[in-house]
């Protein structure tokens, strides 16, 4: 059986969670990406509101978690040499955690990304022989005591 856990009885605490992760791609695509010349368009910005967009909606793809009331859901990118380094950190004051909301918003991300540079990065078969999405985990979540200590 499989069922949503009860948070009836828990106290509303502020909480956050900070999650990362990688997309590895071709030098010159990251160029590109610097140089604002992929077709599809701002990969930063477009990406970074896919992950908002995703940490909003986990529950949609995920059944047993929570709706939760975010209050705040911020991407960070880094473009390194070869890769896209991405960040979501996710807050919210509610009685359960919000790490699944910034892992589903910084692997969305990710995937928005390659798909707006999966042309440049597709060898002669179609393939994707240096493209990956790697490393992604959560790198901190932090949650305040409750005003009764029930949490």
């Amino acid at each position: 059986m499989a069922k949503m856990v009860d948070v009836s009885a828990k106290d509303h605490v502020r909480r956050e969670a900070i999650a990362s992760g990688t997309l590895v791609l071709k030098r010159s695509t990251i160029d590109l990406i610097r140089k604002g010349r992929v077709k599809k368009g701002d990969v930063i910005t477009a990406s970074k509101l896919a992950g908002i967009q995703a940490a909003k909606a986990t529950s949609t793809s995920l059944p047993l978690c929570h709706q939760i009331p975010l209050t705040s859901v911020e991407i960070e990118v880094g473009l390194k040499a070869d890769r896209v380094e991405m960040k979501c950190k996710v807050s919210a004051t509610y009685k359960t955690g919000v790490e699944m909301e910034a892992l589903v918003g910084v692997a969305v991300a990710l995937l928005n990304a390659w798909d707006m540079v999966k042309y440049l990065e597709k060898d002669s078969k179609g393939q994707y022989p240096e493209t990956k999405i790697t490393d992604i985990r959560v790198l901190q979540k932090t949650k305040e005591a409750p005003v009764n200590g029930n949490g």
